[in-house]
């Protein structure tokens, strides 16, 4: 029998596996060529029927001396443990990537999924915040 993989330095590895699985159900019925809302409202449905406490469409303001400068929306916030991004790209762009970085920085959360719907399937970036 081939022992089990067992990583230490992985944040929340069954709550990640089993959010990044979502991903790949909803590609996996609904195919490619939806819009990023389609399939932020199927990955919406995974989630409640798997009975996961979320958020979804969470305001994010960004300040600059206590006034708002400018805002933004997290797609999920899951178990008030993982934001989940939904994109609809083929690569991850840097802009997306300091985005969700950026996120889990101010709320002080431990990792972010950066998940992108492509014409070839599901890809994702894990992404830690190091500081916390």
């Amino acid at each position: 029998m081939k022992p089990l993989l067992r990583r230490d330095d992985l944040v929340y590895p069954e709550l990640s596996y089993q959010l990044i699985g979502y991903a790949y159900e909803v590609f996996d019925e609904l195919g490619p060529g939806h819009s990023e809302k389609t399939y932020q409202k199927a990955y919406a449905i995974m989630l409640r029927k798997n009975n996961h406490k979320y958020e979804e469409q969470v305001f994010y303001p960004v300040r600059f001396k206590n006034e708002i400068v400018s805002r933004g929306f997290l797609d999920f916030y899951i178990d008030e443990k993982i934001i989940i991004e939904l994109k609809k790209n083929e690569l991850f762009s840097k802009t997306h990537i300091e985005q969700v970085l950026d996120y889990i920085k101010r709320s002080n959360l431990k990792l972010a999924i950066l998940i992108n719907f492509t014409i070839e399937g599901i890809k994702f970036k894990r992404i830690v915040n190091v500081n916390q």
